[in-house]
């Protein structure tokens, strides 16, 4: 603890120091980044001292930043679950695993509450079961981009916020875990939470907000008409905007906007570092991180002037993600790609489309007989092959057009 308060005392030094503002914050911001991602946490695998000496570090930055306790012990809300023994479980036959998301608060005498969040976990050393994408066992698995990046994100807002003029709302923040294993935290704060959740206005959360490159993506703009009107009047400094609509999506947003709360979700986009422990601090964009949290803050100030923002229910386009197919390609699409086709972010080891020569870049056209638009015909695609098949796969590199041959 006394090391945990070390550092949190230098960070506060730190935003002290420099000839800027901008550079006093993304040193700080890097050096959140640098502690949660640094091997000292050991890939902060929910149920480890590692998860745990991150709760206790963020705890600090709450307490350093001067946010108000708001989880059932302090800053922490500590629960007990049974995680999927395999993907494919849902009667929770796993092991018993006790995790704790962080809380914070700025009690403003609002009548509404916003939402921030973003999750701390990773997972640990990979491994079987881990969701880990390396053949390499018992290799830390550091996540600075996901989603050590989220959390410092969080952090810096949460100290813009606590010291700036937009007073219309109280401000909750929480960093989850549990998020990696199936969002165990975020669901259990919206069926368990500190507040009164028909006060909240808004959620947003941050998850993998680490690569911001020229494109940032901003899902779940469908759950309020005010979401739209508000992004169209911000300037985006660089980065153009990709929105997509649904609610629903592989992150703790979905836990909220299933409550009926207006959600949206920040992210910088897939990478080949993936979910592998290649996705380490240095490769971390952190002015971006910055650029991305003052885009956060820009969408508050204009939401400050208005009233509670209406809900509104999506279509569940990310259902289609759900699609049974038994193959998979091996590769990492390209969330931010918004052209015909699915662009490939990375091609993943002694995978089928390593062996068939795809490369990373490629704009996946077509598979079969099926023509790929978009990266749900692309998975819809998948649905139709079993493995032992083979498929011609079309692809476009650079502006050639060639062929492969997939067995999958």
């Amino acid at each position: 603890m006394m090391m945990i308060r070390l550092i949190a005392s230098l960070l506060f030094l730190a935003t002290m120091a420099g000839s800027g503002f901008s550079q006093a914050s993304v040193w700080s911001i890097q050096k959140d980044v640098a502690f949660l991602s640094s091997d000292l946490t050991q890939g902060r695998m929910t149920g480890t001292n590692g998860e745990r000496l991150s709760a206790r570090y963020i705890a600090e930055r709450y307490a350093q930043i001067g946010l108000t306790p708001k989880g059932e012990e302090g800053y922490y809300q500590t629960f007990t679950f049974k995680a999927p023994a395999n993907p494919h479980d849902t009667k929770g036959e796993g092991e018993e695993k006790t995790c704790t998301n962080v809380v914070g608060y700025i009690d403003n005498g609002a009548p509404t509450t916003v939402i921030i969040g973003a999750h701390y976990d990773h997972l640990g050393l990979g491994g079987s079961g881990s969701g880990s994408l390396s053949t390499d066992v018992d290799e830390i698995h550091n996540g600075a981009d996901d989603n050590a990046s989220g959390v410092a994100a969080l952090l810096y807002i949460a100290e813009q916020l606590n010291k700036g003029k937009d007073k219309a709302n109280n401000y909750l923040f929480i960093a989850f875990s549990g998020e990696e294993l199936g969002l165990f935290g975020s669901k259990h704060y919206a069926d368990d939470p500190t507040i009164d959740l028909t006060t909240a206005n808004y959620m947003i959360n941050m998850d993998m907000v680490g690569r911001l490159d020229s494109v940032l993506v901003i899902n779940g703009v469908g759950t309020s008409p005010s979401w739209s009107s508000s992004l169209d009047k911000i300037n985006t400094e660089g980065f153009s905007i990709t929105t997509t609509e649904s609610g629903v999506g592989p992150s703790d947003h979905t836990s909220f906007y299933r409550k009926d709360i207006p959600s949206i979700h920040f992210f910088t986009g897939q990478h080949k570092d993936y979910h592998k422990p290649s996705d380490d601090a240095d490769l971390v964009n952190h002015e971006g991180i910055q650029q991305v949290s003052d885009y956060i803050l820009a969408l508050i100030h204009q939401l400050d002037k208005q009233d509670k923002l209406a809900f509104t229910k999506t279509k569940d386009t990310d259902s289609r993600k759900a699609a049974s197919f038994k193959v998979t390609l091996g590769v990492m699409p390209d969330y931010t790609f918004q052209g015909d086709g699915m662009r490939i972010d990375g091609v993943l080891d002694d995978r089928p489309a390593q062996k068939a020569g795809l490369e990373d870049g490629d704009i996946i056209l077509q598979i079969g007989e099926t023509s790929i638009g978009n990266i749900y015909d692309y998975m819809g695609a998948l649905a139709n092959y079993s493995k032992g098949q083979k498929a011609m796969v079309k692809v476009k590199r650079k502006d050639q057009v060639m062929e492969k041959e997939v067995e999958f």
